[in-house]
């Protein structure tokens, strides 16, 4: 309840989440609210650590000072990637933004190592555990606030799919996992003298640097170039198909350059006997409304085909069902016929799906099998194939 008050309250128009004036306030919310909460916290634990004279209170402190940050690092993530495109920059800053996130990821790795280290040397000197009831309270209360921060910064990164803020939630929660780990020490204390602090918390450091690594690898997805949302590709390319006279699309290319920062370039293919004034006229209407409906630069290029010939017909089928004892090839494109008399070559582009390990010497050996395949039932022709990588996982 206390999330959707602030989201309401502090951000406008707050559903239009396509909106990057709207996507930036989201991250600033979550920033300034880990800032304010993590000050309260390190000021409550100095001043009682302090008065207590407690080294325990006034160490986790200024872990939570530390925590500070990370939030400060998210709204510097959020306000960089908002800076224009410039000379050296001409796609915009966008991407600073996940390196914020990876930046924030590294904390809680370094979180996790630090807590190795303690736990270690907790385990090789081992030192009786004193219960006190007010450190134990200020554990309770700081775990419970750093489970709402968690979660609060959990519910903005899904809504706007920011890394950055859900890289926040994570940092957050291993506090609160490790000072899950102090509190139970503390209570078991009054019990038991065997450090079993120091094996939790190395149990604990363990999962903290795993989900740290998690994070590592899914901050840098984007920016090493991760394959597009395949809502994303599914969208464009039935939006596409709903143009007059657009009876195809391959080679899709989309380009991140930060969250709501996309370029695409996509072929479209065309009936070769249209008008060229008026197919570029539906062409330049697809490429806006596209651009507009998933807020990404979209540039299509247009693939002129023969649909009423029946030589090329006849010759497309034969392919196909030489194509058929070859699974790997999923679809083909831009087929055509080139060539008079005995001397013709069946030109087309052959998508086959994403195999890395695919050399071109494989290539070479998979066009002359086809071509092979292919002399069978038309003899009379060449099959000259352009290979094409699936990098989207769908035609």
């Amino acid at each position: 309840m206390l999330s959707k008050f602030l989201i309401s309250k502090f951000v406008k128009d707050y559903a239009n989440i396509n909106n990057k004036k709207v996507r930036d306030a989201y991250g600033y919310l979550g920033g300034l609210v880990g800032i304010i909460v993590n000050l309260m916290l390190f000021i409550t634990k100095l001043i009682i650590g302090v008065l207590l004279n407690s080294i325990a209170v006034t160490a986790d402190a200024f872990n939570n000072l530390s925590d500070v940050a990370s939030s400060v690092i998210t709204i510097l993530g959020f306000k960089l990637a908002n800076k224009p495109p410039d000379k050296e920059h001409p796609f915009g800053h966008g991407r600073l933004e996940y390196i914020s996130g990876l930046l924030v990821s590294l904390l809680v790795m370094l979180v996790g190592i630090e807590f190795i280290k303690t736990s270690f040397d907790r385990i090789i000197h081992p030192s009786k555990v004193i219960f006190t009831l007010i450190p134990f309270i200020l554990i309770l209360i700081s775990i419970g606030f750093k489970i709402w921060i968690s979660g609060f910064n959990k519910t903005l990164g899904r809504t706007i799919k920011s890394s950055a803020l859900e890289a926040s939630s994570f940092d957050a929660l291993s506090d609160v996992i490790s000072s899950s780990c102090v509190a139970l020490s503390l209570l078991l204390s009054n019990w038991i003298d065997f450090p079993i602090d120091g094996y939790i918390g190395i149990l604990v450091s363990f999962i903290i640097i795993y989900a740290g690594f998690s994070l590592i690898k899914d901050t840098m997805n984007p920016l090493l170039g991760e394959a597009p949302d395949m809502e994303l590709v599914k969208g464009l390319q039935a939006k596409l198909l709903s143009y007059d006279h657009i009876t195809g699309a391959h080679d899709l290319v989309i380009h991140n350059y930060g969250p709501s920062r996309c370029m695409g370039s996509v072929h479209a293919e065309v009936p070769c006997d249209i008008s060229i004034v008026e197919i570029h006229e539906i062409i330049d209407k697809a490429e806006k409304e596209i651009s507009e409906e998933f807020d990404i630069h979209l540039v299509i290029h247009m693939d002129p085909i023969n649909t009423d010939d029946e030589e090329v017909n006849a010759c497309r089928l034969e392919l196909l069902k030489a194509l058929a004892y070859f699974p790997i090839i999923k679809s083909i494109h831009d087929f055509r016929i080139v060539g008079s008399g005995e001397y013709k070559n069946l030109i087309f582009d052959a998508v086959m799906d994403f195999n890395p390990s695919f050399t071109a010497s494989d290539e070479s050996k998979l066009g002359e099998e086809i071509n092979i395949e292919l002399k069978k039932r038309c003899p009379q022709y060449n099959a000259l194939m352009t290979l094409d990588r699936d990098y989207l996982g769908v035609v």
